[in-house]
């Protein structure tokens, strides 16, 4: 039995996906939610009609899940990862390996997911889920390619069987750090393409922010050690594509109704789910400012998240930098 740590939509989505070839047991901490899904096969709230297979069972109980799933899928906000993984290492079990499909950094340290599984788990197998999914379409077995990434490739591969099969196709990668990267940084630029088109910009300054923000990526993420093929590959280049230019993405609705004058506050109600950008941000500047690389996107979406810097002004700051070669 597969665990899947999470019961949110991209968790679901994955639950629903690995449940047509394994049994998985599906935690969150919402009992409403839980309930619905073991009584009626739906949940509403994040997936609408789309029906449960009768091969998921749904619990609030994390001890349960670690207990009987060898495997477990991180699909949980960044903000509340360090403290599931901190639950698990009380009931951790020799055989545990781990999947993180979450996209951030830890928010106290600032550091990888991947390197504070490491340190709490004394170096198990893991691994690292990204690249372009919406999760309404996963849910719906529309087709799909995504990334799994670990510096071990057998630790990759051995998580192969949930994923590889049917409507969506893996790519093995052996950077994390630069897939954990890229998965952050997307929504901040994402968020930014829809505050552009809040503002009633067009087309142009849309692809304009994305090719930007793809350069701050990679220069961040090199700065890391990561390598530059990842950011042009599914995780980087892929995602941030997605991301950044549909509706369906809720950090791209989420700057769309910041562009258009509602406070963060009120964005976040109309969204109604998370949004990672507008944590993610905090995490790229301080990044960006540790490894002494300049971010400009990152810098004015900050701006207008967490100082109220009015959007317009934002955009011309951008604008009105001095010009200097790609």
């Amino acid at each position: 039995m597969i665990g899947v740590i999470g019961s949110g939509s991209w968790g679901s989505a994955l639950a629903i996906h690995i449940a047509k070839c394994q049994d998985v047991m599906l935690w969150g901490f919402n009992n409403e939610d839980v309930e619905s899904i073991n009584n009626t096969r739906t949940n509403p709230r994040y997936l609408g009609d789309i029906v449960y297979p009768e091969n998921i069972t749904a619990t609030t109980q994390l001890k349960e899940v670690v207990d009987q799933c060898d495997q477990l899928v991180f699909v949980v906000p960044s903000f509340a990862l360090q403290g599931i993984l901190q639950e698990i290492k009380e009931y951790q079990r020799p055989g545990l390996s781990f999947i993180n499909a979450t996209k951030g950094l830890e928010h106290d340290s600032n550091r990888f997911f991947s390197t504070l599984i490491d340190e709490l788990f004394d170096y198990p197998v893991q691994a690292v889920l990204s690249g372009p999914s919406f999760a309404s379409e996963v849910a719906r077995h529309l087709p799909t390619a995504i990334t799994i990434a670990s510096k071990n490739e057998r630790d990759a591969k051995s998580f192969l069987p949930l994923f590889h099969h049917h409507h969506m196709r893996v790519y093995l990668n052996s950077d994390p750090i630069g897939v954990q990267l890229a998965g952050t940084y997307k929504n901040v630029i994402a968020i930014a393409a829809g505050i552009s088109a809040g503002l009633g910009f067009g087309c142009n300054a849309r692809a304009a922010l994305i090719t930007r923000g793809l350069a701050e990526m990679t220069r961040l993420g090199t700065s890391l050690g990561a390598s530059v093929e990842t950011f042009l590959g599914l995780a980087g280049v892929g995602d941030l594509t997605l991301t950044a230019t549909s509706t369906e993405s809720r950090n791209y609705r989420f700057g769309q109704f910041i562009g258009q004058g509602l406070t963060k506050e009120e964005a976040f109600e109309k969204v109604f789910q998370v949004v990672e950008g507008a944590n993610n941000v905090i995490n790229m500047k301080l990044l960006g400012e540790a490894q002494g690389i300049e971010l400009p996107i990152v810098n004015e979406v900050y701006q207008i998240l967490m100082e109220n810097l009015p959007p317009h002004l934002a955009m011309s700051h951008l604008l009105e930098r001095s010009a200097k070669s790609e």
